[in-house]
């Protein structure tokens, strides 16, 4: 059976998204698409409600293409103890308050025992500095962190 990665928006934003004219944010969008076209395959894709809502919001012709993308990935279901793991990640000050839907990202991979959460939020979710806290916070409370990375980091394949 393929490893689960978890699917965070702005990952599927990316991919759906008319190519954009900031450099860095082209780049961000040239490397998912190769991902997507060259390492998707490897894995189970998931995501949550919270994936689909985002997804679902804003622009409709652009939600109905990221929402078609999203139709065929494995829904994970949102848990009470997910809900308790994103709370303990607030409250560790893992993620800060406005960051409580990033949270929940990091909380439904971790209690669901996903391996990996593929996003480009660098922010609150691929951020160096956030991620002992992360990790801590799942380990106390019985979890394993998934890895949290950009596509670029998850473009190689294993040795």
């Amino acid at each position: 059976m393929a490893e689960r990665v978890y699917i965070e928006t702005t990952v599927v934003s990316c991919l759906t998204a008319r190519p954009s004219r900031d450099v860095v944010i082209a780049g961000h969008q040239q490397v998912t698409h190769e991902w997507w076209d060259t390492r998707r395959a490897s894995y189970e894709l998931c995501v949550s409600q919270l994936v689909l809502d985002e997804a679902g919001a804003g622009d409709a012709q652009a939600a109905q293409e990221r929402l078609l993308v999203l139709q065929p990935m494995l829904v994970l279901e949102t848990t009470a103890e997910a809900l308790e793991l994103a709370k303990e990640l607030l409250q560790a000050g893992a993620l800060p308050a406005k960051a409580a839907d990033d949270a929940l990202h990091i909380a439904v991979a971790a209690t669901k025992a996903v391996p990996y959460l593929l996003t480009w939020n660098c922010r609150h979710l691929a951020n160096a500095v956030m991620r002992p806290v992360i990790e801590t916070v799942c380990k106390a409370k019985g979890f394993k962190a998934p890895i949290i990375c950009t596509p670029e980091e998850l473009l190689e394949s294993k040795p």
